[in-house]
């Protein structure tokens, strides 16, 4: 049996939330509610879900500002609910990252029908790109998206930076010498030397924070990533 498609209705009206939760079991998925931006944006950082239904006019924090912080961590689709129907709310929410838009009122059978299309067509996007991702401990490496988190929040690094130690994590375990790191991350025709790569594992390290430790240096030879 598949697993039910997991749905956060964010709105701070609790009859919408209800109501849109009543159609929503009916057709199977798994809900969760949340009654503010703020608390919507805490709760996908703890979980996962295949769809957001959210209110854009909230206490704490309005859906907009919901949506975009949302989008910083994960890439969950959004389907926004407005009750000014203004063309400036559409336009600003699909700036942030919404899929879609209904205006309230609305019929819960339209907006069901709406989630139905969001879901099917990125889960059918996402069977398409096979996501190549890597953790240890709080460390995650996403190779598709060249994104590196540290305990769930993304580090910035220089393009040289994310080849070295890509290069390094998918060849983990491996000795790999100087001479061989400089070649396949600087090319062959690199004129510099060693200090370079010493410079650039210096800076990597930094930015890897506590899980630095994965970079192992092997006297004498190279480094080595082991987690």
């Amino acid at each position: 049996m598949d697993k039910p498609y997991r749905m956060l209705i964010v709105d701070d009206e609790d009859k919408i939330r209800e109501l849109i939760k009543k159609y929503a079991i009916f057709d199977g998925y798994e809900v969760e509610e949340s009654g503010d931006g703020m608390d919507a944006v805490e709760k996908c950082r703890r979980n996962d879900y295949d769809i957001i239904i959210m209110d854009i006019m909230m206490p704490f924090l309005d859906g907009f500002s919901a949506c975009k912080e949302i989008r910083k961590h994960k890439n969950i689709p959004v389907i926004m609910l407005s009750a000014r129907g203004e063309e400036y709310d559409h336009i600003h929410g699909f700036e942030v990252g919404a899929d879609d838009y209904v205006d309230k009122p609305f019929s819960a059978k339209e907006l069901m029908m709406r989630v139905s299309a969001v879901v099917k067509r990125t889960a059918r996007r996402e069977q398409k790109i096979e996501r190549d991702v890597l953790s240890f401990e709080g460390l995650t490496v996403d190779f598709t998206a060249r994104l590196v988190y540290i305990d769930g929040e993304k580090v910035d690094m220089t393009p040289k930076e994310y080849e070295l130690f890509f290069y390094l994590v998918k060849n983990r375990g491996i000795a790999l010498t100087r001479e061989k790191l400089i070649c396949e991350v600087w090319g062959y025709d690199f004129y510099g030397d060693d200090r370079t790569l010493d410079t650039h594992i210096k800076l990597l390290r930094k930015s890897l924070g506590p899980y630095a430790k994965f970079i192992v240096t092997l006297r004498g030879v190279g480094y080595r990533f082991e987690a």
